[in-house]
């Protein structure tokens, strides 16, 4: 399945951040919020990907899903708390959320450099389970 374009802006900069900007590069793409306790155990490991990961050889994003946050700037207050070092998207309410049929979160997706969607990770998997199927997206 192809994965759903969208175009949304860092929740700190305000700069827009486009799929389409990681043309030819696999992705890794989570959505959270900021009351999820899986969610808190979820980004940590994922910082420590992002800041180990070569970003010439795989993207990165996080999508706070707004419409699933408790206000309105909840995803934006915890991101600039927590000092999160990679990209966190605001989601137009829960559009992309959706788009890629998410049920929950976290919820993690891998996408190809084609940018096909090659597995998708819910609230029950393990970090392990997403590194191991790192290697299917490096190709």
């Amino acid at each position: 399945m192809k994965a759903p374009c969208f175009e949304l802006k860092e929740i700190r900069s305000g700069d827009p951040v486009r799929l389409s900007d990681y043309t030819g590069k696999p992705v890794m793409l989570t959505f959270w919020t900021s009351w999820c306790p899986d969610c808190m155990q979820d980004l940590p490991m994922k910082e420590q990907f992002y800041q180990h990961a070569d970003p010439d050889t795989i993207g990165f994003l996080t999508i706070n899903v707004t419409g699933r946050e408790r206000s309105s700037d909840a995803g934006q207050d915890f991101a600039s708390k927590n000092s999160l070092p990679f990209p966190v998207l605001a989601d137009n309410g829960r559009e992309t959320y959706e788009a890629y049929g998410c049920a929950g979160v976290p919820t993690t997706v891998l996408i190809d450099k084609n940018h096909n969607i090659t597995h998708v990770f819910n609230d029950q998997s393990s970090f392990m389970d997403i590194v191991k199927a790192l290697p299917a997206i490096m190709e």
